[in-house]
C-alpha cells in the first residue's frame, strides 16, 4: 500500500487490544474481586449456624393497592440440621427444610475439572460462597410461610429412578389460624429448570391476602492468589452480578458495586431475575402473563454484604373454605443458548458478549450449526474459517492479486528510489502513478484485515463466555479450546505462517524502522498467542495458512506473467 503506517496502525490497535484484555484477566483487581474462587478446594466444615440474617423482604401493596405496614418478623428458627437431597440425571440439589430454599445446587455433567468427579457446585451455603434462591409468602395479618419458616416433608432423600420422568418434593406449613400451605418443587429429567407452586388453602373463618416473592441472595466470591482451579484465566473477565430482563427494555445487568446507586425497583410483565457467573447462572422465572416487581436490595450479614434479586406476584385474595397457587420456574444450570429462549424470551442473553453481540451472537450459531456436523469443536473452527474465507474470496483475491503485482514492481521501484532519492513528495507520487498505471490497488491489502479483526474479537469472546465450548476437545495434544495451548504448538505454527506470508508481502515503501516492526510482527503475536485460547489460535493458525496457500498461488501466476483464475486460486 502507498502508506504502510495504515497496516501497522491496524495491526497495532489490534494488539493493543488484545493486549489490554489479557491484562485485564490477569491483573485487574477489580475483575478479581468478583470472580469465583478455586471451587475443587476441599471445603472445610460447616461451622455453627449464625443468627439468621434479616433479609425477609418488606409486604408489598396489597388489596386496594394502599401500603400496608408490614407485620413484625416471626422469630426465626435456627437451620435444621438435615436437608432434603434430590438428584436427578443433571442436578444434586440440598433443600433446607427452613424455607424450602435451595442452598445447594451441583451440575452434574460439568466437571469442575477435565477428569474430575467433583461437579460444579453454582448454589451454596457456605459463608464464603454463598448463592442461594429463596422463595415464600407475605400476609398482612402475618399468617404465611416465608423463607425462614420450618416447613415439613414426608422424606429427606428423593432421586430420579431408571423410568421416571418427574420428582414432586412436596413441604407443608399450617398456621395455628387454619392457614395451609404446601409447596411443592418438580424436577424433570433432563432439565436445569425446578417447577415450585406454593399452594394456599385458607382453613380460617376470614379471607385471606398475601402474595408470593421469589428471591436470589448471593455473595460477591474474591478469587484467591493460587487463581481458579478448574477454570481458565478468561473467569476473571467474565460478568459477575445480577440481570433481569423485561420485554421493553430487554436484558439489562447490575453490578454489584451498582445495587446502591442504581437499585432495582420496576413492574414487569413476562421477564425474569437472575444471579450471572461464568458460564453459569440461576434465574426466577415468574409466569409469563404475571405483572411482578422486580427489585433489588443489600443484606447486611456476619461474612459482608449480600446482594439480592427479588420478584414480587401480585396480591391474591383467598376466601375461606377455598384454595389458590403461586407458581413460579427457576432455573439452575449452565448458560446454554440454543435452548433458553424456549424457556423465556431473552434468557439466552445471559451469554453475555458485550459490544461484540451482533458478531458473537451469529459466529455461536454457526459454530453450533458446524458441531452438528463434526462432533468436534475444533473441527467446527476450521469450517467456520473456511466459510469466512469463501464468503471474503474475491476480496482476498483482489489484495492478494494487488500484493503480487507490488512485488513484481520491486525492482522498478528501487529505480523510483535511487532517482529521487530522499525527496519522500516525489517518490510518492511517482509510486501512486506507478500504480494507477499498472492497475494496483495500494489499499487492497487493508480491507481484508479490517473485516478480519472483528471477526477475531467476536470469536474470542465466544470461547470466553459460550459453556457449549468449556472444557471442549480437539484432537492429540489440545484437549480444552479454551485454554491456552499446553506445548505452544499452535503458536508456533503461526509464527512460521506469519513468516512465511511475510516473504511474499512487499515492503516497498517501507522505511527500516517500519520494516523492523513488520519483521518482529510474528514473534510478537507468537508470544501473545501462547497465553490466548488455543480454539482462538486455530483459527487464526488456519485463517493464515489458507491465507498463505492462495497468496502463493496467486504470487507465481503473477509472477509467470498469467492472470490468476479464481478457480485455479481456490
Amino acid at each position: 500500500m502507498n502508506n504502510p503506517r495504515t497496516l501497522l496502525l491496524v495491526a497495532l490497535f489490534a494488539l493493543s487490544y488484545l493486549i489490554w484484555s489479557q491484562w485485564q484477566l490477569d491483573y485487574n483487581p477489580q475483575a478479581q474481586a468478583t470472580t469465583v474462587e478455586d471451587s475443587a478446594t476441599p471445603q472445610p466444615a460447616k461451622p455453627a449456624a449464625s443468627p439468621p440474617v434479616d433479609d425477609v423482604p418488606e409486604i408489598g401493596k396489597l388489596q386496594s393497592g394502599n401500603a400496608v405496614e408490614a407485620p413484625p418478623l416471626a422469630e426465626a428458627t435456627p437451620p435444621t440440621s438435615q436437608p432434603i437431597l434430590v438428584t436427578t440425571d443433571v442436578l444434586r440439589v440440598e433443600i433446607d427444610p427452613r424455607g424450602g430454599s435451595l442452598v445447594s445446587a451441583e451440575l452434574l455433567a460439568y466437571p469442575q475439572q477435565q477428569g474430575s468427579s467433583e461437579p460444579v457446585r453454582l448454589l451454596d451455603d457456605e459463608a464464603a460462597r454463598y448463592f442461594v434462591a429463596q422463595s415464600g409468602l407475605l400476609s398482612s395479618d402475618g399468617a404465611a410461610p416465608n423463607h425462614q419458616a420450618e416447613f415439613t416433608t414426608s422424606s429427606r432423600n428423593w432421586t430420579l429412578a431408571n423410568g421416571q420422568n418427574r420428582i414432586e418434593v412436596p413441604l407443608t406449613w399450617q398456621d395455628a389460624s387454619g392457614i395451609q400451605v404446601r409447596k411443592t418443587l418438580v424436577f424433570e429429567r433432563g432439565s436445569y429448570v425446578i417447577g415450585m407452586q406454593q399452594q394456599v388453602r385458607n382453613a380460617s373463618a376470614k379471607p385471606w391476602t398475601g402474595q408470593a416473592y421469589r428471591q436470589l441472595q448471593r455473595i460477591p466470591l474474591v478469587l484467591d492468589s493460587s487463581g481458579i482451579k478448574g477454570y481458565t484465566n478468561t473467569e476473571r473477565y467474565s460478568f459477575m452480578g445480577a440481570a433481569w430482563y423485561s420485554p421493553e427494555e430487554k436484558f439489562q445487568k447490575l453490578a454489584f458495586d451498582k445495587f446502591q446507586s442504581e437499585p432495582l425497583k420496576q413492574t414487569v410483565s413476562g421477564g425474569w431475575v437472575a444471579m450471572l457467573q461464568h458460564y453459569f447462572f440461576a434465574a426466577w422465572i415468574p409466569p409469563a402473563n404475571e405483572v411482578d416487581e422486580f427489585s433489588s436490595a443489600q443484606v447486611a450479614a456476619a461474612d459482608g454484604t449480600r446482594y439480592v434479586m427479588r420478584s414480587f406476584s401480585p396480591a391474591l385474595s383467598i376466601q375461606p373454605g377455598t384454595e389458590q397457587t403461586f407458581s413460579a420456574r427457576l432455573y439452575v444450570g449452565p448458560k446454554l443458548q440454543s435452548t433458553l429462549d424456549d424457556l423465556a424470551p431473552g434468557l439466552s442473553k445471559t451469554a453475555d458478549y458485550g459490544v461484540f453481540t451482533v458478531i458473537s451472537e451469529p459466529l455461536h450459531w454457526l459454530l453450533s450449526m458446524f458441531h452438528k456436523l463434526t462432533g468436534n469443536w475444533g473441527f467446527a473452527i476450521i469450517l467456520l474459517v473456511l466459510l469466512i474465507k469463501a464468503v471474503f474470496f474475491k476480496l482476498s483475491e483482489a489484495q492478494y492479486r494487488s500484493m503480487a503485482k507490488m512485488r513484481k514492481m520491486q525492482p522498478r521501484v528501487a529505480a523510483l528510489k535511487e532517482r529521487y532519492g530522499d525527496d519522500r513528495a516525489k517518490m510518492n507520487q511517482a509510486m501512486l502513478e506507478l500504480y494507477q498505471k499498472e492497475k494496483i490497488n495500494p489499499l487492497g491489502g487493508c480491507l481484508p484485515m479490517l473485516v478480519q479483526i472483528p471477526v477475531f474479537l467476536g470469536l474470542y469472546w465466544v470461547l470466553l463466555e459460550s459453556v457449549e465450548l468449556r472444557q471442549a476437545p480437539f484432537i492429540l495434544w489440545i484437549k480444552n479450546l479454551t485454554a491456552p495451548d499446553p506445548y505452544y504448538i499452535l503458536p508456533i505454527l503461526n509464527a512460521l505462517t506469519m513468516l512465511a506470508t511475510q516473504m511474499l508481502t512487499p515492503m516497498t515503501g517501507m522505511d527500516p524502522l517500519q520494516q523492523k516492526m513488520m519483521k518482529i510482527m510474528p514473534l510478537i503475536f507468537s508470544v501473545l498467542f501462547a497465553f490466548f485460547p488455543a480454539g482462538l489460535v486455530l483459527y487464526w493458525t488456519v485463517n493464515g495458512a489458507l491465507g498463505l496457500l492462495q497468496q502463493w498461488i496467486i504470487t507465481r501466476r503473477i509472477e509467470a506473467g498469467n492472470k490468476p483464475q479464481g478457480a485455479a486460486a481456490s
